[in-house]
């Protein structure tokens, strides 16, 4: 004769207590354990804390900025930079970068696409560009523009390079950030200054932002 076992609700109830106690553990534990994680990660960046990187205008040369028709514009500009990671313990690759030149709000050149490379600690870099344009269309009231800079005696250009970074603490490679750099070059400009180069050699700290 067979034998039926069974099970009274309080037994079943105990079981169910039991199985619930279970996974408030294992949650309670990966919790605990995420939650170290990520305070680990955020106190190593309050100690490293990485300061975004330095660029500052070392030389812009103008050797044509002419318009070839009505709206169309011919340039030819060359650009250093000086480039510096103020980091002691986080070193910085750069990806994807590009530079191009702006005139009152028009960009004057192409993009051109500079080097990827990695900065180590404290380290510092020239980066050089030819920033060139042809027969770029611009506002109509370009060679007004230019034409008043030259009565005044001088002209401001916005020379700028964006691109991405990776910040490299130990072995660790942080994902890429996107940045944007600024500088404002002005240069002499008038009836009586050498039509080119028109020449820039001012050192002066450009703006940056991650």
């Amino acid at each position: 004769m067979s034998q039926v076992l069974s099970k009274s609700p309080k037994h079943c109830a105990k079981q169910g207590l039991s199985i619930d106690k279970s996974y408030k553990k294992v949650f309670f534990a990966f919790s605990t354990f995420f939650t170290a994680v990520l305070a680990l990660i955020f106190l190593i960046w309050l100690i490293l804390h990485p300061a975004k990187p330095q660029f500052s205008l070392r030389e812009a040369d103008i050797y044509q900025l002419n318009l070839s028709g009505p709206h169309l514009l011919n340039s030819s500009i060359q650009l250093t930079l000086l480039s510096k990671n103020p980091n002691r313990r986080v070193g910085i690759y750069y990806d994807k970068l590009q530079a191009y030149a702006a005139y009152k709000g028009q960009q004057i050149t192409v993009d051109t696409t500079l080097p990827p490379f990695y900065q180590g600690h404290e380290e510092s870099n020239l980066l050089t560009a030819s920033l060139e344009g042809t027969e770029l269309p611009v506002a109509p009231s370009f060679g007004y523009e230019v034409r008043r800079d030259q009565v005044t005696g001088r002209i401001v250009l916005n020379l700028k390079v964006n691109g991405k970074l990776r910040w490299k603490v130990g072995t660790w490679v942080s994902g890429r950030y996107r940045f944007n750099v600024n500088c404002v070059s002005v240069m002499a400009f008038g009836p009586t200054t050498p039509t080119a180069p028109l020449s820039s050699n001012q050192g002066t700290q450009c703006s940056t932002d991650v």
